[in-house]
Parts: structure tokens; C-alpha cells; sequence
């Protein structure tokens, strides 16, 4: 028989075997718990949950207790829009040529009327092809003379021009065509000059000229009058002026069919354009070509050219030359 010492009673290896059985079912079960629950997943299980890093959202990831927020959906990208084809109806405008931006010749408004263009370009306030709308007054011309200082003539149609188309004896020795309301007209020569009060338009007519159109006795009378380029026989004459010399001196031209634009000396460097003055000489101070070639210009452009001209003071030197009519 066994002592007491090394064996046990059955009761107590009973209890033991209960529990060693309790022990082992509550470590069974604790490993399931353990495997059923999300945080110990294994490894492999995981890794194959979780997203790659190449799908990997940027939002921020949840805080303990806070739930996480969804990831926002990737916005589409927009598809390339087609280019337009260029349509066959809409040609591509070519620039416009500096031509068509010139304006017309005859924008010049309907008030200020103008001869055509290149008709005279060098003409000044009395143009040709022009009507001109002014009064006729009469003075006692006497011999002819006046500020233009042609000198007597025997032929009184003459007339004087106001000072503003005077233009600095630029009007003197234009053909004028004079009209009156009843009809009537006449032609004289600009050989004087009518001073202020007389008014643009205004004509003051010697007596014989005026005669022609009315009773001296109207005194008054409203005209009409334009610019002509007569018919003559006659060429153009050169006059030095008294006191004239190699060292100064006026010249001046009578007897020219068109008004006179220009007068001009030749010298070494050219021709050199003289001064002109309101008594209808051009002036020379220096002698400048005094006793040389001259050239004359008329409203309309064209030039003659004078040799032979010698400083003769007051003699009228005639020439073999004349503007052509137009």
C-alpha cells in the first residue's frame, strides 16, 4: 500500500482534472476570440486588404475616436476638345491697301468749294473753276494804274480786289469775269487793290467797268465772279524796278495770261525764289541773279524761263513767251 505521502486521494486528482479540462477549454476559446477579432488578422490577410501604393488615397487617415472620412472621387479628366476645321466659305481677309484708306479728293465740305484736283496747285485764295458770290462798287481809276503798279494803261476794264483775296499782290493781273443779277457781265484786270473795309467777295470796279453791269447810280449792286484764262496775242514783258542794280533790285512780270505764282533767279546752287512784295515786285536784296535767267511759275504749274534780261530800271523788256490758256 502506498503511503501517504506519494499518492493522492481520488477525489483530489479528480478536481485536478476538471481543471487542468477548464484550463483548456478557456485557452481555447480565448484563441478563438482572438483569431475572430479584426485587429489580429493575420498578416497575409491584411496585406491583402490593404490598397497598393500606387492606389493609395491622399486623404488623412482617421484619428482614435473620430470615424474616417470617404475618399473623394477622382474628378474625370476632360477630353481633348477637336480643333475646328477652317471653313471653306470664310477665306482668310487679306490687309487693306494704304490706297483705300486715302481719303476722297472731295470730302472737302459743301461751304468751301474747290476746282478739281491738280487744276491749279499752286493757287491761292482765288481758285479757277470757282464762282465767287461779293458786291460791285465803283471808283474813278484814271489812267489805269494802282498798287499793283503796272503802270497807265488806255484800257479801263480794271478793277481793284479786296484786301483779303488781294493776297499780297498774289490777285494782281488776273482776268476776272464780273456778273450782275440782271444778266449783264464784263472781264477786267486786276490792277489795284481795294483796302479794309472792303470785305472777301468784294469788287471795286473802275466806272467804265461798273457801267457795264448798272447805273453808276446804284452804287451797290450784288455780283458773281470767277477766274478766266483769256485768249491774248500778246507775251509776257520784264520790269526792273527803279533803283535796281547787280546789288539789289526788283523785277517784276506784266502781261502774263494766268495769275503769277512764282519768280524765281537762277545762281550756282540753282534757282533761288524771290520775295514778293504788295506793290507786285519780287525783290532781290543782295543782287541775287539780278541781271540773270528767270524763271516764272503760273497757279497752274507750268514755268518759263527768260534769258537775256539786262538791269534796266523801268524799261519794259518784252519776251518771246506766254502761259498756255486753260
Amino acid at each position: 500500500m502506498a503511503s501517504h505521502s506519494r499518492r493522492r486521494p481520488l477525489r483530489e486528482r479528480r478536481t485536478a482534472l476538471a481543471s487542468a479540462v477548464a484550463v483548456a477549454a478557456v485557452g481555447v476559446l480565448l484563441s478563438l476570440v482572438m483569431v475572430l477579432r479584426p485587429d489580429s488578422e493575420p498578416n497575409a490577410v491584411r496585406a491583402a486588404a490593404e490598397p497598393t501604393a500606387g492606389n493609395q488615397s491622399s486623404a488623412p487617415a482617421a484619428t482614435p475616436g473620430q470615424k474616417a472620412k470617404p475618399s473623394p472621387k477622382p474628378k474625370p479628366k476632360p477630353k481633348p476638345k477637336p480643333k475646328p476645321k477652317p471653313s471653306k466659305a470664310s477665306p482668310t481677309p487679306t490687309a487693306t491697301t494704304p490706297s483705300a484708306r486715302r481719303p476722297s479728293p472731295t470730302s472737302a465740305p459743301p461751304s468751301a468749294p474747290r476746282p478739281a484736283s491738280g487744276t491749279a496747285p499752286l493757287a491761292g485764295r482765288i481758285q479757277p473753276q470757282v464762282s465767287y458770290k461779293g458786291v460791285a462798287t465803283h471808283y474813278d481809276a484814271k489812267d489805269g494804274d494802282g498798287a499793283c503798279l503796272y503802270g497807265p494803261s488806255p484800257d479801263l476794264m480794271v478793277a481793284a480786289m479786296n484786301h483779303t483775296d488781294y493776297e499780297t499782290s498774289k490777285a494782281c493781273g488776273a482776268h476776272i469775269l464780273v456778273r450782275a443779277a440782271n444778266g449783264a457781265s464784263v472781264t477786267v484786270r486786276i490792277t489795284n487793290e481795294c483796302p479794309l473795309p472792303c470785305a472777301p467777295g468784294q469788287l471795286d470796279l473802275s466806272k467804265e467797268a461798273f457801267a457795264k453791269l448798272a447805273g453808276l447810280s446804284a452804287g451797290r449792286i450784288p455780283i458773281t465772279w470767277s477766274l478766266l484764262s483769256p485768249s491774248t496775242s500778246d507775251t509776257v514783258s520784264i520790269r526792273y524796278k527803279t533803283g535796281s542794280s547787280r546789288h539789289w533790285c526788283g523785277i517784276q512780270a506784266l502781261g502774263h495770261r494766268n495769275p503769277l505764282a512764282r519768280l524765281e533767279v537762277r545762281t550756282g546752287s540753282g534757282w533761288t525764289r524771290l520775295t514778293r512784295t504788295e506793290y507786285n515786285y519780287f525783290l532781290s536784296p543782295d543782287g541775287t541773279g539780278c541781271g540773270g535767267p528767270l524763271r516764272l511759275t503760273d497757279i497752274y504749274g507750268e514755268q518759263l524761263t527768260v534769258d537775256g534780261i539786262t538791269v534796266r530800271p523801268d524799261a519794259v523788256q518784252p519776251t518771246r513767251v506766254q502761259f498756255a490758256r486753260h
